[in-house]
């Protein structure tokens, strides 16, 4: 390969060079913005998904500090179960009222419960799966990470829900302590036995990645081919000044000296410039001066 380059050309031998350049800065760009990118994505849709399950508990706080005391009274009476008085359901309508917006419509609030009173709730395998994760490690506060949901990538944002209190037990215990309201609505097979202490549940919220990837890679295709063209503008600009102020100077002085060769000693190369090309047109014409001097002085010699 090396032998091959030295036949080259000088032209052909330059653009190699800038083409392996080009190459290589444009697969380094590639990595290090693929990674840059990433780094922005995973913090662009985790600052969203934090957004939504801090507002979602600050919807249950309220619900259980403010609207559950007001609807006390109505609860006990009521014979139908009153479902906005549990937080759960008001943090999962509230939800649910902002998906009805096309730019959230994908992203997903659930609190999966291993065992829900309501249907809704139940876990699905993913989610269970967490959700005895919190179980066999109560150290495990929150869990983070990238899934694909069917076929979009989504970031979640899984937190465990444990029984702290023990008002929340007096829907959960047993079908006869439970509420008869809440018995008639959703029966007793389901949301019963729940225990002081245990972990029940996830709190899950889902933020599309899909869209933010589709952008970034579009940004990531958009940044390399300004980086290409621009390297494809100077090696053009490049291969110019080298034809105008290398390669043509040269080629007119391999003309001259073949020229000299043959014994006219009369030309001249005029290169009006300072630099290398200049200061080798000048050697080259002292040097014909000097060649014509001594064949005169043979001549003179032979006279």
């Amino acid at each position: 390969m090396l032998a091959a380059f030295k036949d080259f050309k000088l032209g052909t031998k330059l653009n190699l060079i800038l083409v392996s350049i080009l190459i290589s800065a444009i697969a380094a760009c590639g990595i290090f913005l693929s990674r840059i990118l990433e780094t922005k994505i995973e913090q662009e849709v985790a600052d969203k998904a934090f957004l939504m399950i801090e507002t979602m508990n600050s919807v249950r706080n309220y619900t259980s500090s403010q609207v559950k005391p007001e609807l006390a009274d109505r609860l006990a009476s009521e014979t139908y179960f009153i479902p906005e008085t549990v937080p759960a359901y008001s943090a999962r309508e509230v939800f649910e009222g902002l998906r009805k917006q096309p730019e959230y419509q994908n992203f997903l609030y659930k609190e999966a419960t291993l065992n829900p009173t309501n249907p809704r709730d139940k876990a699905d395998k993913f989610e269970t799966e967490i959700t005895l994760q919190f179980r066999q490690n109560r150290q495990l506060k929150e869990k983070t990470g990238f899934r694909h949901d069917g076929s979009a990538k989504v970031y979640y944002i899984a937190r465990p829900l444990e029984i702290k209190k023990a008002s929340c037990l007096e829907c959960h215990d047993t079908p006869g302590k439970a509420p008869a309201n809440l018995v008639s609505t959703y029966g007793e097979k389901h949301g019963f036995g729940w225990k002081m202490n245990e972990i029940v549940a996830s709190q899950i919220v889902s933020v599309p990645a899909s869209k933010v990837y589709q952008a970034a890679h579009k940004l990531q295709f958009l940044v390399l081919s300004i980086v290409g063209i621009i390297f494809l503008i100077a090696m053009i600009l490049i291969n110019l000044f080298l034809k105008k102020s290398i390669i043509q100077p040269m080629k007119k002085m391999a003309v001259l000296s073949n020229e000299i060769s043959t014994g006219d000693l009369e030309l001249q190369f005029n290169h009006n410039s300072k630099d290398e090309i200049g200061t080798l047109a000048k050697s080259l014409n002292r040097m014909v001066q000097s060649l014509k001097m001594a064949l005169q002085m043979i001549d003179e010699d032979d006279d």
